[in-house]
């Protein structure tokens, strides 16, 4: 963040710190699993959001699935969550998390909020770089860390350059 006390926006929490690429998992829960453990790892949540993780999706079943081969598993703001935080993995082999559309999956970027308000900027950010089928592409091809990171930094900048050319 660039001032005290503006919202966070994506690159400010998305780091080479919580991505993996072409991680290999068994099923949805280590897939979840993988990806709440390097929030952990960061300090932003505590290891018991990474269970209520698991539970909202059984409970909410396939939910998180938001589009073709995208979850984004989450779970209620403040359970164990110390600051906003997002992770990004791909998957070497995708996975069945249960939609009926939306599966297999094979991008997963688990989602931590402290609050119902402060994570929206970065969900709005998200969803405007999971739209594009270009940006999805070049994700799935990622080989590093670098070049995800990339994917998410270079867009952002591109729309802020683009909202403050109007």
């Amino acid at each position: 963040m660039t001032k005290l006390n503006t919202i966070p926006e994506l690159a400010d929490v998305l780091t080479e710190d919580t991505i993996m690429v072409k991680v290999s998992v068994s099923d949805w829960k280590e897939a979840i699993r993988k990806a709440g453990e390097l929030l952990v790892k960061t300090g932003s949540v505590e290891p018991r959001y990474v269970n209520e993780m698991i539970k909202f999706c059984e409970k909410h079943n396939a939910y998180i699935v938001i589009a073709p081969g995208i979850a984004l598993p989450h779970a209620r703001p403040g359970d164990g969550v110390k600051k906003i935080c997002i992770s990004v993995i791909t998957l070497k082999e995708p996975v069945k998390f249960g939609h009926p559309q939306n599966d297999p999956v094979d991008i997963v970027i688990a989602l931590a909020a402290v609050d119902d308000q402060s994570h929206i900027k970065v969900l709005k950010q998200l969803a405007e770089i999971l739209m594009d089928q270009k940006n999805l592409n070049n994700i799935r091809k990622a080989r590093t860390k670098k070049e995800i990171l990339k994917i998410f930094h270079c867009t952002q900048k591109e729309r802020n350059k683009a909202h403050a050319d109007k």
